[in-house]
């Protein structure tokens, strides 16, 4: 007899696979046995597998198999998340390239395109996981904007703002240029880079009554006159200016107390106020404040009663606050303004300087930009109380123990989670707005649906009235990590039916597979959701995988 000369993988795995599949050997019900559950890390509707999911996933498919060879009731959950960002650009790019601009869409119109494409292209890598052996619980593959896990989403945000732990206010946050939409301080991925420390000219206004004679002080002048050197990275945002700072302990500077000095090419005159939070040692000691674009300006500003003006249009342009290079990409204007404060006689000199700068961590080549704006924040501080001691007592193992230290500085400096996000592709912000006049604050309600918010919205006087019609709900949508932080509990209904069959059989999962990269983003947050909806922890054992960086 002739032996086959070579192995055919196709015919024989997708033979068996599809054997596999029919007899629901991976099917997995409650029953007496003890459970083995592992959720799969949601790999995003936009992409296909690459060599850092398939390392993730093998690990996964090892523990499995080995737990039903154990004869443990193994259960591995398959599903995809819905990718806020990366999703929404993918349509918008589509659009472009046949000739149509979101902007041309209505919120409605838009969706129906992002639901053909997650549809088109969002089983991609499920099929891939198929086709590769994967030996998942298919019947119970799910998605982060199915009707199940969007209702679980809806009535989460509506019980923690119930709770007093959302909250809505204008913030300084973390902003996309390219795809127009706060980030949450996590989503910000800071790069090291040879930069430019710019040292400007700021004349003093008054040039009669300057006391010079403190010692220690360190006086600029030339023919025009007396002037502060002002160090900067960001000559761009000068239109922004509304004061200059100095450290009222700085010797050197003692000359410019109580003074105004102008701003270089846009000549307005601007107060000189001190504060002990600028860094003596670094530059001149002369801080340019800029409220409306820096956070640490913005909080001087707030102390300090200064004007915000707002220089930037959403896309990072020059906007028309800021009377000159309008329209102009804020790089450009960093080009060009450097070349007119040199012609201008404004600017003292430039020096090499290596700089940290935040990058999208959706849109790698995009620089954020700091930006205060109404968003929607949950306060944090309770999450991190009670899902620090698990971790730290190894209720929870993380393997290697040494994230322990990596989650423990996080939770120990949390700062407010920003939910909001401009886009529309998402779970939409459940929020309804009531007419109002000018003079009056915004006023709102939240509320699972339309019909609900019209009740709330009855009872507060002089709405009594109100028809539905005039409800406006908010247009944002919120960070994908929202629903994603619930996906141990969503996956078996334990928000919408928090005692069900299944939650109490599969809930806490058995182990967690996922790389170090996206600890805040999802471990910590899930984390927290499991002890603030179950009341116990998410899963036993969270291994960490390396990261596959070629």
């Amino acid at each position: 007899m002739e032996l086959a000369s070579k192995y055919d993988p196709q015919s024989v795995e997708s033979k068996w696979y599809q054997y596999w599949l029919d007899n629901k050997l991976f099917s997995s019900k409650p029953d007496g046995r003890k459970p083995y559950t592992i959720v799969i890390p949601p790999p995003n509707v936009t992409g296909v597998l690459h060599m850092g999911h398939m390392l993730n996933n093998t690990i996964q498919d090892i523990l499995v198999r080995r737990a039903r060879m154990d004869g443990k009731n193994a259960c591995w959950v398959p599903g995809t998340d819905h990718a806020s960002i990366a999703t929404e650009a993918k349509v918008v790019n589509k659009l472009a390239k046949d000739g149509i601009k979101k902007s041309d869409l209505t919120r409605d119109e838009f969706l129906k395109h992002a639901w053909d494409w997650t549809h088109e292209h969002g089983g991609i890598i499920l099929k891939q996981l198929r086709r590769l052996g994967a030996s998942c619980d298919w019947d119970r593959t799910a998605f982060t904007m199915d009707e199940k896990r969007s209702e679980s989403v809806i009535k989460v945000f509506v019980d923690l703002y119930d709770k007093g732990l959302i909250y809505r206010g204008l913030r300084m946050v973390n902003w996309d240029p390219k795809a127009q939409t706060a980030l949450s301080n996590e989503e910000v991925i800071y790069h090291d880079e040879k930069s430019k420390l710019y040292h400007l000219k700021y004349y003093l206004a008054d040039q009669q009554n300057v006391d010079t004679s403190a010692e220690g002080n360190v006086v600029h002048k030339d023919e025009k006159g007396y002037y502060a050197v002002v160090a900067t990275t960001r000559p761009e945002t000068i239109m922004g200016d509304t004061a200059m700072c100095i450290n009222p302990k700085d010797a050197k500077n003692q000359w410019l107390k109580g003074h105004r000095v102008i701003v270089p090419l846009v000549d307005r005159e601007i107060p000189v106020i001190e504060d002990r939070y600028v860094d003596i040692e670094f530059g001149t000691g002369c801080l340019k404040v800029t409220p409306a674009h820096d956070t640490n300006d913005y909080m001087l500003g707030k102390k300090h009663n200064l004007k915000t003006i707002d220089i930037f249009n959403p896309d990072a342009t020059i906007s028309e606050a800021a009377g000159m290079y309008i329209g102009m990409d804020r790089f450009e204007v960093r080009k060009r303004i450097t070349i007119d404060l040199q012609q201008a006689g404004l600017m003292d000199h430039v020096e090499d300087y290596n700089n940290k700068v935040g990058y999208s961590e959706r849109n790698s080549d995009t620089a954020v930009e700091p930006r205060l704006c109404m968003q929607w924040f949950l306060k944090m501080q309770h999450f991190a109380d009670i899902a620090l001691p698990p971790v730290m007592n190894d209720e929870i193992k993380f393997h290697p123990a040494k994230y322990k230290t990596t989650y423990k500085n996080w939770l120990e400096n949390i700062q407010d989670w920003c939910i909001s996000r401009q886009l529309w592709w998402g779970h939409r912000i459940p929020a309804y707005f009531l007419p109002t006049s000018d003079s009056q604050d915004e006023k709102y309600v939240v509320a699972l649906n339309a019909d609900e918010a019209l009740e709330k919205a009855h009872l507060i006087p002089g709405y009594e009235n109100i028809t539905k019609d005039e409800l406006k709900q908010d247009e944002d949508a919120l960070d994908t990590w929202f629903s994603s932080w619930l996906w141990p509990i969503s996956l078996f209904d334990g928000i919408n039916n928090p005692d069900n069959k299944e939650i109490n059989y599969y809930y806490p999962t058995s182990d967690l597979v996922t790389g170090p990269d996206i600890i805040f983003f999802w471990v910590a947050r899930m984390i927290m959701a499991g002890y603030e909806y179950q009341g116990k922890m998410p899963f036993k054992n969270v291994y960490f995988t390396g990261i596959v960086r070629d």
